[in-house]
């Protein structure tokens, strides 16, 4: 049975050892110091290496903090320098930027105001232009209605044809709404030279049926429209062909003008059998520039005439300049003679005065041979310098005192 306290351990000892429980007990009491004492020796000793491992500890924590103080400084200064570096280069890329963004931003906004400006110009052409087709479309709706008139299409295509006649032809060569002795009336006839008869024009071109052809949808209207518009012209050649060509007073031939070059065309392609029959009948079908070349021509041939009336004319002024040029040569012939005279005076005055210059070249060359020859004898005899007398008779003497008298 284990003891279950100190007492019980106590009395046990005591029977045991044969000793008193007291000393026993105070054994026990002094063992348990002992072992109390040592354990807290123990204690003591741990406490103290605990405290030294605790100090040793601190110490390399504070060093090791130390040390990281000094890292973290010099990883700060490295921080704050390559933050500085950054922020450097980070200022730079972006006033670069801001100065490239910038350009950019100018060029773009002179583009854009360039761009402008041209789209204002281009709108400002457009409107233009637009007003332009508009005022056609006027003009063309005026047109139109004119067109639609038998009177006023008549008097257009009369008023074109007025219009290329005295635009190429002088006054008095031409004559509109003139009245035949059949008492027709063509539209124009041109007055030709020499007493020719006078060539017709005539301008009622009938677009009644044409119109109706154009404006045919289906093939049978166009058809009927076609058939339509072949009798009319038809019918229109026959009636200039009977009523303008008058032998004597008209030319053999007669002009149908039409007052549109797309018609003239579409006549000469789709309806040639019109063509070669009007031909045959002695009726040219023209437009506006085949009128214009006819008129150019007749002018030329109106010019020629012309000419011809004032050749006599011409050679009255020729026989004028010719007398003119013969007395103009005479009077050239007659200043050349006096030319020539002067010109012989010239010659004499200058032979005069070759002759005078060699004569005083003579006489200067004496002169100094009778000054080289006294001075030779002054030298010689030691005498003074004198002038001497000249001898009577002799000319070196004369000479030198009639120059020294000039002198």
């Amino acid at each position: 049975m284990t003891p279950s306290s100190p007492l019980d351990i106590v009395l046990a000892a005591s029977d045991v050892t044969g000793l008193s429980p007291t000393l026993i007990a105070w054994l026990l009491v002094g063992v348990v110091v002992a072992v109390s004492l040592a354990v807290l020796a123990g204690f003591r000793r741990r406490a103290l290496r605990k405290v030294d491992t605790a100090q040793e500890q601190m110490a390399a924590l504070i060093q090791a903090q130390t040390e990281m103080q000094g890292r973290i400084a010099a990883i700060a200064d490295i921080f704050g320098t390559r933050q500085y570096e950054l922020n450097q280069s980070i200022n730079q890329r972006i006033d670069g930027m801001t100065q490239r963004i910038g350009a950019s931003i100018t060029e773009q906004t002179r583009q854009t105001h360039e761009n402008l400006r041209t789209l204002q110009e281009r709108l400002a052409v457009i409107d233009t232009a637009q007003t332009n087709i508009q005022s056609l479309a006027k003009d063309m709706a005026g047109l139109q209605q004119i067109l639609a008139n038998k009177q006023t299409r008549g008097a257009f295509g009369q008023g074109r044809m007025e219009t290329i006649i005295a635009d190429g032809l002088p006054q008095g060569a031409y004559a509109f709404q003139a009245t035949l002795s059949n008492a027709s009336r063509p539209d124009c006839i041109i007055h030709m030279p020499n007493g020719q008869p006078g060539l017709a024009i005539d301008a009622k071109f009938p677009l009644e049926a044409w119109n109706a052809m154009r404006a045919a949808q289906s093939p049978e209207l166009k058809r009927q429209a076609s058939l339509l518009f072949r009798r009319d012209l038809d019918v229109h050649i026959k009636d200039i062909a009977g009523k303008y060509l008058i032998p004597g007073e008209t030319q053999d031939t007669a002009f149908l003008f039409v007052p549109s070059e797309s018609i003239f065309a579409d006549i000469h392609e789709h309806f040639e059998s019109i063509v070669q029959k009007a031909h045959r009948s002695r009726v040219v079908i023209v437009s506006p520039s085949l009128l214009l070349l006819s008129i150019q021509v007749i002018q030329a041939i109106l010019r020629d005439h012309r000419m011809r009336e004032q050749a006599h004319l011409i050679q009255a002024e020729v026989v004028r300049l010719m007398e003119d040029l013969s007395r103009l040569d005479e009077r050239v012939r007659k200043l050349h003679g006096h030319f020539t005279t002067t010109q012989k005076d010239v010659d004499d005055i200058l032979i005069s005065s070759d002759k005078l210059k060699r004569r005083g070249a003579k006489i200067e060359a004496l002169e100094l041979q009778d000054t080289r020859s006294t001075a030779s004898d002054e030298a010689g005899t030691g005498a003074a310098p004198s002038t001497p007398s000249p001898a009577p008779g002799s000319r070196a003497g004369s000479l030198k005192l009639r120059v020294v008298d000039e002198d």
